[in-house]
């Protein structure tokens, strides 16, 4: 699937400034992901189990462990 034919959104947790900043396009089969900075730059692609088991790390910013 190309780049363009995705629908990214940006992490609430992005500020308006830029930065660093991840973008995220959900597919039935995969989910994509990318540098805000560079959107016409290559951009890594996992399963959708894989994404949900990244997401489920605790973040060293929220104190949990």
């Amino acid at each position: 699937m190309s780049s363009t034919a995705l629908r990214w959104f940006k992490s609430s947790y992005s500020g308006s400034e830029g930065g660093n900043c991840l973008e995220v396009a959900a597919a039935p089969a995969a989910v994509h992901i990318r540098d805000s900075k560079t959107p016409d730059a290559p951009h890594l692609t996992v399963t959708p189990t894989a994404w949900a088991a990244f997401l489920s790390v605790p973040s060293e910013d929220t104190g949990a462990a």
